[in-house]
């Protein structure tokens, strides 16, 4: 940094400055990435520096016409040093460097322009009043936010950032703050923003987070001045959660209040609205309660005057309902930048335009002079890696002539890459330093230097960008006027499909869909319940995702080498979209009791991956023989806006199936799902101040023929998908008992479902709480043990069941039809014995019901683990059970005894199932069962086996 220190008196009018000294070497690496600014010793000295672009002092002095501030032609403004300062005694000629004031880059100027180091800020009062400090003012304002209003605060929570707000939507309250990087960034071609989204447990009271920062992102981009390379920081978080109004969609709206509030550059206020669909009728930002009931989760995002992103999901909603549905929430986006707008003008901080940066319109000359023909030729080549090779070859044959020629330099400076030649230029031996008394009172001159105009220079960097707008320019060119995309395509044209099934055969259904250079590899997985995807929310109430999509991309998809780790963002957001775009295809829990996941790997990727993984997704579920409701498939949309700077007639040119170097180069990425009658998921983010919504209209309609191309090249998919299960995919049988008699099944600390697990080879055991049992096992004797096992523990025993001694032990054939047990003695007493019926279940039979003749002692005769076969005659009001031996002894069910007994507690039962197997066999049971008669029963049965699946209830 440059410091200068004006002297304590002002005599004559005559300002004394230290010399500017060259930074030494070891300062200089930290000094280069910084703002070049003046550090002022004497505040009040502040309003005597030069502005350069008014021709007037700062703090509003005038300059005299016969300013002691004169301009060599090298434009370094070189000063005298007064006579009474410490490091110069006597006049003497200067031996250190001359360093020019700076401003920090420029805005597209000849090389004449004159820069100045200290840039024109409006320093708010309420920062500094006689060296006191202050903070801003509190300001807090109503905005409509739907049918309700939120509030919106700011000048008293995070006070040193550059913006920040505290947006409250009844009790949810979120808290935004945007920060610039005080360090400008490197010339790079991606927008320098960052966006941080948090959800603390604490807000809702738990002690135990959801991704907005994509939607942010995708808003704010658009809107910031893409020339603006300072590193933007968005930091939210949500500090408290009624569990009623959502916070994604505030932080949104907050983020972009605090963006107009503080210094960043950005064009126009903006702000974002969630609408949903409840009995046809639009909602603007509904709640918690009223999305239950919704069929359209629309979030979007824009300015008064145009969209700037939505997304969201939908049950096969018709292009014009969508359609529609953004044109309310443009409206209420409208009402909010309305009052922001009001808002910003009460209490926000002057922009910092000084911080954009373009590179010289000389740059654009010089490389399309170079590069044109070449790069025109090039942009006409159809495959990816050989276009993106001879593209980054002919950008380093421009860097290299530039070079050559003397335009580039590698130095990099925040400073303008113009000056460079002055800041290491030495003073010339004969300069003369004019000191006091040698001329005119309050004037102070600088020799002139005449000297040769060296060549503009250029930073590396700025090259690279150049280099990638004119290639973007030249693309749009050629798609506009001639006609033809790189590939040769027209504008509505899709790409060649090709689409196989089967390719793994262990996986449950697997498809490799394939479209132009996209490419992506889906897997289904079939399994239980507890292979469903837990999910952490504010809400104190677990949430598991029995259908759930996993979308990686690896470098080498690009032909990049590179390492695979956790999943970012990107690989999350479009793993998200492809998810809620299958997940209205799918049947329900109560028809397919299967957890579902689909993993999609991009193997190739040309634009579009997040597409191909819906309809790689939706072949592969077929496959796995998922009775998917119909076939759904995915298309990304670009646009070229302005057509008439490239040739046309200024209508908006739409593409369709789009390649990556359309989407890098268009105005807008625009990805729509579904099927020939409705939209499931859709996503679009755009590189421009906005989309009209006509030309939204547009491309919608677009989409959908192009879906439905899409969807009869999946038709035509071979090897087809499979309409069956995988014999590799488990079993899934499902039973029905009595709720109260969950706890039984589970035991204390889940020891007993542990144990039924491990005796009949199930690989789980799921029970809810209305009394629902998901068996999941490889085969069918597994389930059959355990079904056996679970019925004899929830057995709901009546008057007159007769419990046999089983020849199978606990496997027996007939579980469901019959009242066949292990009854065994678990203890004997004086007047009887314990008798166990079913698993933790048992029943006294009394001395007298053991024999049909007198026995003095139970011991006598049996003793513990003692096998009987035993009749339940009584249940009393607490449940305990009385059982008799002797009523199944011969001379007693020829007395007609048993059959009184059974008559006493007569009883239909009645028992349906549906049960599933790999023979396709169907099995329809249908059992009626009366006690009458010493217990006899009448079973009839219909059977139907269907995917291995059984089903009773």
């Amino acid at each position: 940094e440059k410091t200068v220190s004006f002297s304590e008196t002002w005599r004559h009018k005559r300002i004394s400055v230290l010399h500017f000294l060259h930074p030494s070497p070891s300062t200089t690496s930290r000094l280069r990435s910084r703002l070049h600014r003046v550090t002022l010793r004497n505040p009040s000295a502040a309003g005597m520096l030069a502005n350069s672009s008014t021709g007037a002092l700062h703090g509003g002095i005038s300059r005299p016409r016969s300013s002691p501030f004169r301009l060599s032609s090298s434009h370094c403004c070189k000063l005298p040093v007064s006579p009474t300062c410490s490091r110069c005694i006597g006049p003497r000629k200067s031996r250190s460097r001359a360093l020019s004031l700076l401003l920090p880059r420029k805005v597209a100027t000849s090389f004449g322009r004159v820069r100045a180091s200290v840039q024109d800020h409006q320093v708010p009062e309420s920062v500094a009043v006689d060296g006191a400090q202050f903070f801003p003012q509190y300001v807090s304002v109503k905005i409509p936010y739907g049918d309700r209003e939120i509030l919106v605060e700011t000048g008293h929570m995070g006070r040193q950032a550059s913006g920040a707000v505290m947006v409250t939507d009844g009790e949810t309250v979120v808290y935004t703050s945007v920060c610039l990087d005080g360090v400008p960034s490197e010339p790079s071609d991606f927008f320098p923003l960052s966006v941080h989204y948090q959800e603390r447990f604490s807000a809702a009271g738990r002690t135990r987070s959801s991704l907005a920062d994509s939607l942010i992102g995708h808003y704010a981009q658009p809107c910031q001045r893409a020339s603006t390379m300072k590193l933007r920081y968005y930091h939210g978080q949500v500090l408290s959660y009624d569990s009623l109004h959502p916070p994604d969609v505030l932080a949104v709206t907050a983020a972009g209040i605090a963006m107009s509030l503080s210094e960043v550059p950005n064009t126009k206020p903006i702000a974002g609205v969630r609408v949903g669909l409840i009995d046809d009728k639009f909602i603007v930002n509904p709640t918690n309660k009223e999305m239950e009931n919704s069929v359209l989760d629309l979030v979007l995002a824009g300015t008064d005057s145009a969209i700037l992103m939505i997304e969201g999901y939908c049950d096969f909603l018709p292009e014009e309902k969508l359609f529609e549905a953004v044109k309310i929430g443009q409206d209420a986006v409208r009402l909010i930048c309305n009052e922001v707008a009001a808002l910003e003008a009460k209490c926000g901080k002057p922009k910092m335009l000084d911080a954009i940066k373009l590179p010289p319109p000389e740059l654009y000359k010089h490389v399309e002079e170079i590069a044109g023909n070449e790069l025109a030729e090039v942009l006409q080549i159809s495959n990816k890696i050989p276009r993106r090779k001879a593209i980054s070859a002919l950008e380093k044959k421009v860097i290299g002539i530039l070079t050559e020629e003397g335009y580039v330099t590698t130095i990099l400076d925040s400073g303008a890459a113009e000056s460079t030649l002055d800041l290491l230029e030495e003073e010339d031996e004969d300069d003369e330093v004019i000191v006091d008394g040698e001329v005119d009172e309050g004037d102070v001159h600088i020799k002139p230097i005449p000297k040769e105009l060296p060549p503009q220079l250029f930073l590396e960097g700025d090259v690279k960008l150049v280099f990638k707008e004119v290639s973007s320019k030249f693309l749009r060119k050629r798609i506009v006027q001639g006609g033809k995309r790189s590939d040769g395509r027209t504008s509505n044209g899709i790409r060649p499909i090709d689409a196989r099934c089967g390719l793994l055969p262990r996986a449950h259904g697997s498809a490799l869909f394939t479209r132009g250079e996209t490419q992506a590899l889906a897997v289904t997985t079939l399994g239980d319940r507890q292979m469903a995807q837990r999910v952490d929310n504010l809400v104190d109430i677990e949430e598991f995702k029995r259908f759930y999509l996993q979308y990686s991309f690896p470098p080498s998809s690009v032909g990049e080498a590179g390492r695979t780790g956790a999943p970012n963002r990107r690989e999350i957001g479009h793993g998200m979209l492809a998810e809620r775009a299958l997940e209205p295809i799918l049947p329900s829990e109560d028809i397919f009791p299967y957890t579902v996941r689909v993993e999609s790997t991009i193997t190739e990727s040309n634009g579009s991956s997040s597409m191909a993984s819906v309809c790689g997704g939706c072949l592969a579920l077929q496959d796995a023989g998922v009775p998917v409701k119909c076939s759904i498939a995915g298309i990304a949309m670009g646009m070229v806006l302005d057509t008439k700077e490239f040739g046309g007639d200024g209508t908006p040119l739409i593409l369709s199936d789009i390649t990556g170097a359309e989407d890098a180069s268009g105005d807008m990425d625009f990805k729509v799902a579904g099927n020939e009658d409705g939209i499931t998921a859709f996503q679009m983010d755009i590189k421009v101040g906005g989309i009209p919504l006509p030309v939204m209209r547009d491309a919608l309609l677009q989409a959908r023929e192009g879906r439905k191309r899409i969807l009869a090249e999946m038709l035509k998919c071979s090897p087809p998908p499979s309409s069956k299960l995988s014999k590799y995919a488990p079993l899934i049988h499902i039973m029905k008992v009595d709720k109260e008699k969950i706890n039984m099944i589970i035991g204390p600390g889940g020891k007993k479902v542990k144990s039924i697990i491990e005796e009949s080879g199930v690989e789980s055991i799921d029970m809810q709480d209305n009394g629902i049992v998901k068996i999941t096992a490889k085969d069918l004797s597994s389930i059959e043990k355990s079904k056996s096992i679970i019925s004899r523990l929830t057995m709901v025993p009546t008057i007159g069941d007769i419990f046999r001694f089983c020849l199978w032990n606990s496997g027996c054939l007939f579980p469901v039809c019959c009242k066949i047990r292990n009854c065994e003695i678990k203890s004997v007493a004086p007047y009887g014995v314990f008798v166990e019926i079913a698993p933790g279940r048992e029943g006294l039979c009394h001395i007298s019901e053991l024999t049909s003749t007198y026995l003095p002692k139970a011991e006598d005769a049996f003793k513990v683990g003692d096998k009987v076969d035993v009749k339940l005659i009584e249940v009393n009001d607490k449940g305990q059970l009385r059982l008799s031996r002797k009523a199944l002894l011969p001379d007693q069910a020829s007395s007609g005894d048993a059959t009184k007994t059974s008559n006493s507690g007569k009883k239909v039962q009645k028992k349906s199932a549906r049960i599933s197997g790999k023979d396709g066999a169907t099995v329809s049971k249908e059992q009626s069962k009366k006690s009458s008669g010493g217990g006899s029963s009448t079973l009839i049965e219909k059977s139907k086996l269907v995917n291995g699946e059984a089903t009773i209830g």
